[in-house]
């Protein structure tokens, strides 16, 4: 039995070692609108595979920017057309393009602030008419809310009145000036506003006026891991967590 034991116990530590030196170093590039669901999906798949997986979050337009000059990684979370972009130049493989997650823009305030009328396209231009100061994402720096967001402000015919009150947030969560008592309201996709615990996320703007927006993920042309980043797109993809992005603010593509 002895004997047994021993050789039991020398697999047990030749299989630990093994699977210990088979660990890939993983690197996961992700827009803010899906980086609370990532964090989540990260952990577990980190603890599930023993695989180390280093996350890093900007606005779409910021990625691209990124790539451009160079940037590696295993595994890219971005809106859906700028994986095709992607995967027309070679940066990513095209049959990897997986729909992970939609997002649309809704609308932050205070804890304590009244809730804001946006339950019509016209009670929400007034809302932003009366505003004292309008948080969001600066379109220069590649945000998709940001853009969209002038848009809508131009179909509504009032993007001269809000540009004089706006406060543009480059990084982060346009939540956190409404949080500094900077701004009264905050518009953003409303992923990245609830991360932000010291404010309330009020609804989402009119379904008439509304911009989703669709995340996917794809892998790299060019990793050294392609098994470890299939099976962390795969992670990513898991119709399991619906109810996560449920309440992270998101919905299933």
């Amino acid at each position: 039995m002895t004997g047994v034991f021993r050789l039991l116990f020398g697999l047990g530590l030749w299989l630990a070692g093994t699977a210990g030196a088979s660990a890939a170093d993983l690197k996961l590039l992700t827009t803010g609108a899906f980086r609370p669901v990532a964090e989540d999906a990260v952990a577990s798949f980190e603890k599930r595979t023993g695989n180390k997986v280093t996350m890093t979050n900007d606005t779409a337009g910021a990625l691209m920017r990124r790539l451009r000059a160079g940037e590696a990684f295993d595994v890219i979370v971005l809106t859906s057309d700028g994986l095709d972009a992607l995967a027309d130049i070679g940066t990513v493989t095209g049959d990897s393009i997986t729909p992970l997650a939609r997002v649309g823009i809704g609308v932050a305030v205070g804890l304590s602030a009244p809730q804001p009328d946006i339950l019509s396209v016209e009670a929400f231009r007034q809302t932003l008419l009366k505003a004292r100061r309008i948080a969001y994402m600066d379109p220069a720096s590649g945000s998709t809310s940001g853009n969209a967001l002038v848009q809508i402000f131009q179909s509504l015919g009032i993007l001269s009145d809000v540009n004089r009150k706006a406060v543009l947030v480059r990084s982060g969560s346009s939540a956190d000036a409404v949080a500094r008592g900077d701004a009264d309201i905050a518009l953003q996709q409303a992923s990245e506003l609830r991360m932000v615990p010291t404010v309330r996320l009020a609804g989402m703007i009119p379904a008439a006026i509304q911009v989703y927006t669709t995340y996917s993920g794809a892998i790299s042309a060019e990793t050294h891991e392609p098994d470890a980043a299939k099976a962390l797109l795969a992670a990513l993809a898991d119709p399991g967590l619906a109810p996560l992005l449920k309440r992270r603010g998101l919905e299933s593509p």
